[in-house]
């Protein structure tokens, strides 16, 4: 994964599915946590928002971290169908980090969709969620068969960083690592 090359998106991390996503609040976190690294790493960050009418927004403390513009909502469980996902700022990227909601529906089938296309595919596990633990399992298991990289927060934040001597390097350790 390099910074110059990836985007992470985030899926449907929205209102009404923290509280049903089995750890939702610990996955909110993670996916937090993420966000925070590309902003310093100057990696950008696309957010989708599955039926918001319905689910509500991404969820508060997401929200003042997105642009406007970023922000695609859609109607299909998979964020590549409608075609916004890649009119995004930075949608061209070819390295996709993907976290959210809920991992065996709309971050599987946005996964599988991308992976399809061409794009290289890593998704940070601790950072997806499901209902059911089972079915995270099942998706995870599915999406590393198709050819997704199952990763961990920190695997995405020191390929990001390369090397001990870049720039934000001692920013970020102190800031997230430590």
């Amino acid at each position: 994964m390099r910074a110059e090359q990836s985007v992470l998106l985030v899926v449907d991390v929205q209102e009404r599915l923290e509280n049903v996503v089995a750890d939702g609040t610990a996955a909110v976190s993670e996916v937090l946590w993420l966000v925070r690294v590309a902003q310093r790493m100057g990696v950008p960050v696309i957010a989708t928002e599955h039926c918001p009418e319905k689910l509500g927004q991404s969820v508060a403390a997401l929200r003042p971290l997105l642009p406007p513009a970023s922000v695609v909502r859609k109607t299909h469980f998979s964020a590549v169908s409608e075609g916004g996902l890649f009119r995004a700022p930075e949608g061209q990227r070819v390295q996709w980090i993907v976290a959210g909601m809920e991992a065996h529906v709309c971050v599987m089938q946005t996964v599988l969709d991308l992976l399809e296309l061409g794009r290289e595919v890593f998704v940070v596990d601790e950072a997806v969620a499901s209902r059911q633990a089972r079915d995270k399992a099942l998706a995870l298991e599915r999406m590393r068969r198709h050819g997704a990289d199952i990763v961990s927060r920190e695997m995405v934040a020191f390929e990001w960083l390369v090397h001990a001597g870049a720039p934000e390097f001692k920013s970020v350790l102190r800031s997230f690592i430590r």
